[in-house]
């Protein structure tokens, strides 16, 4: 069993280890820096429970942060353990480390009526961070980006050169972009084309 587990580790690729190299190609320094990065091989859950249930109460203390209210809102932080808001019973637990968080999350809902489902390979997890972040965001995002409309730890369900994505402010210069897997390279893509601009001088 263990050899068959460091065959699998050994074989296993990330959705964007192909555009490793031009990621880290693309990145900008100076006053306009910006970078483009995979974060790979996190836990994604998608936890499903009608607020104000006891399965609702008894995921939110299993999560270790407690569930979300409202759209935009995010509990916990991208240092540890987040849920983010989907919809009104749907949320996605999200953590850098691979661990035993859905055998705590699945022993905690029990028989009650809800849902904790693996979705880790459902989506894959880029960053996107530096001074110039925003602006490279704001290329193709219909949503307000500014700080007063979407601050800090907040995400939301939005699109991003025409496609859907998950999109979570992680800090001030700093995203998260979570698309389907299948649209991973588009996504790499059309942000290292977007972040070609600044590594010339402003004009103007």
């Amino acid at each position: 069993m263990a050899e068959n587990t460091v065959i699998e580790s050994a074989l296993r690729r990330s959705p964007a280890e192909h555009l490793a190299g031009l990621m880290a190609d693309a990145e900008v320094a100076g006053d306009r820096a910006v970078a483009l990065r995979e974060v790979a091989f996190g836990t994604q859950l998608g936890v499903r429970a009608i607020p104000g249930s006891a399965a609702h109460a008894a995921l939110a203390q299993a999560t270790g942060v407690g569930l979300p209210a409202a759209v935009g809102e995010v509990a916990g932080s991208v240092d540890g353990t987040a849920v983010l808001w989907l919809g009104p019973d749907e949320f996605l637990v999200a953590t850098d480390a691979q661990n035993d968080l859905q055998a705590q999350l699945d022993a905690a809902l029990g028989d009650q009526p809800g849902q904790v489902l693996d979705l880790s390979a459902n989506r894959a997890v880029l960053e996107l961070s530096g001074p110039a972040a925003t602006l490279v965001l704001r290329k193709s995002c219909p949503a307000d980006l500014h700080p007063r409309a979407f601050g800090v730890n907040q995400a939301i369900v939005t699109s991003l050169a025409n496609i859907p994505v998950l999109l979570w402010r992680t800090g001030e210069e700093s995203w998260r972009i979570l698309p389907r897997i299948s649209f991973t390279e588009h996504t790499v893509l059309w942000l290292v084309d977007a972040m070609t601009e600044f590594a010339s001088e402003q004009v103007g």
